[in-house]
């Protein structure tokens, strides 16, 4: 077999791939053998046709069609190993010649992982924010426990904020009601804004058994975006009775006996957890850096498998409504175009941030172990509500393991990067990230880089894992059968 390559760019290649026809031999011997056993020719038993009268019977041509369909995959992942083309996502083949008995000629047109200079991260520096726990933190969070063991106290006076009301709800547009627009003893804390917009300035001043009348703009349903005239009745009011912030509640709200230890407590936990928040910080400030220090030229199949999945996830979680998506983009305030440039915007990053970690692996001679594998499935697993066994099947079911171990593999890249940098924090401190009780590769992976591999296995769309696929399923990053994706 001869081969070729031809740059069309810095992301695309044509392969140009000649043959001697007895290299497909095989396939086309498979050929015989498989029209042999479909077809019924008197006087012969399936499978046992001879090849000449199944020529004459069927032609020549079919059977070299089924062979040649077999053969071309074939001869491209041998070309894509003999050029050390780096192929990425499905070749674009195309027949040139077939001489019967004599040569196969044909082209293979497809994106490749762009070559680039790996900046040197060691001299990157980032700055995060102190993890300094204060005394206003602690208080926040002493006075939201007190929040959590309080009462409600019936009061007759007129409604303020932060009160609790229960209050019943009609909703009509053009003098109708609205179909679903009306409930009845809806128990609402006044001052969130989270319930129908006006509503806070409608009933503030008011008292149980009073009834109101308000406009507003409808966010959601049928008739989302038109304007309605909703009424408002007051069934009753509440107060909320915070306990007093003494030993006795302490006792109850914890194990300790003392106000004192409980706030020390409060103070180091909050502790631990602007730790985590300064290392995720630092996490995705190191990416950012990272990626600005490079320019990579991207493979417009990758950039376009991203945008897919991701307009197909927005979409999913509306039923597949393209309709639901522009009214609810239009009731933010937002857009479809602008939508679909946040989302070129984020797949851009996405495919950016999967090759240079990728890179970054191929350089550390990173591999992922299976004790590492068995942790993050764990770990994935308890984020769905699964069974690990149960995860592992379903993942192995969709064809999603390769990607999760990418996954794993960028997440140790990135740990790599952020074990090399230098982080300091607001004060000028150098911040030290391995006082974190969690392996490197598991900090990169908390709360970001690769957090959905998994889950979208159980989905019914496509995934990206934009690896080198240079064997017979040379389908790059899983575009064909859509079972799951791996994305930063």
């Amino acid at each position: 077999m001869k081969s070729t390559v031809e740059n069309l760019g810095p992301t695309r290649v044509r392969i140009a791939v000649e043959l001697p026809f007895e290299e497909i031999q095989s396939s086309l011997d498979a050929a015989y053998k498989s029209i042999g056993q479909q077809v019924k020719i008197p006087g012969f038993r399936p499978g046992k046709i001879p090849a000449r009268v199944i020529d004459q019977r069927i032609g020549r041509a079919a059977v070299l069609e089924q062979a040649v369909n077999d053969a071309l995959p074939k001869a491209y992942a041998e070309a894509v190993r003999e050029t050390g083309v780096k192929a990425i996502g499905q070749p674009e083949i195309e027949l040139t010649s077939l001489e019967d008995r004599e040569s196969i000629a044909f082209t293979a047109e497809v994106d490749v992982r762009p070559d680039f200079e790996v900046p040197a991260f060691e001299a990157l520096e980032i700055t995060v924010d102190d993890a300094e726990v204060t005394d206003a933190q602690v208080d926040e969070q002493f006075e939201s426990l007190r929040e959590r063991f309080a009462s409600l106290r019936g009061v007759q006076r007129e409604i303020q904020s932060g009160d609790y009301v229960s209050i019943d709800l009609v909703a009509s547009v053009n003098g109708e009601e609205v179909e679903g627009g009306s409930a009845n003893g809806l128990s609402y804390e006044v001052g969130t804004g989270d319930l129908v917009e006006g509503l806070d300035d409608a009933i503030i001043g008011k008292s149980a058994a009073d009834s109101v009348t308000f406009s507003t703009t409808l966010q959601a349903g049928p008739f989302a975006g038109s304007e309605s005239e909703v009424t408002v009745t007051v069934n009753s009011v509440k107060e909320k009775d915070l306990p007093a912030p003494d030993d006795d509640f302490a006792q109850l709200a914890s194990e300790f006996d003392t106000v004192t230890e409980l706030r020390d407590d409060l103070r180091e936990k909050l502790g631990r957890a602007n730790l985590l928040t300064q290392g995720a910080q630092a996490r995705d400030k190191a990416l950012e850096a990272l990626l600005a220090a490079v320019e990579i030229p991207l493979p417009a199949s990758l950039i376009q498998a991203e945008i897919d999945w991701r307009t197909h996830d927005a979409v999913h979680a509306l039923d597949h409504d393209e309709d639901r998506l522009a009214a609810e983009l239009e009731a933010s305030g937002s857009s479809r175009e602008e939508f679909d440039a946040q989302v070129l915007e984020t797949a851009q990053q996405s495919v950016k941030s999967q090759l240079v970690l990728d890179e970054i692996a191929e350089q550390e001679a990173l591999t992922v172990t299976e004790a590492e594998l068995t942790e993050y499935l764990f770990r994935q697993a308890q984020r769905y509500g699964m069974a690990p066994q149960e995860f592992a099947n379903q993942l192995v079911q969709a064809g999603n393991l390769p990607a999760l171990m990418a996954d794993v593999r960028r997440n140790k890249a990135l740990a790599t990067v952020l074990d090399a940098i230098k982080v300091t924090d607001a004060s000028g401190n150098n911040v030290d990230l391995s006082v974190l009780a969690v392996s490197p590769a598991e900090f990169a992976e908390m709360g970001g880089f690769g957090n959905d591999a998994g889950g979208e296995a159980f989905e019914d769309h496509s995934g990206h894992d934009h690896g080198d696929h240079e064997g017979h399923d040379h389908s790059g990053h899983d575009h064909e059968d859509h079972t799951g994706h791996n994305h930063g």
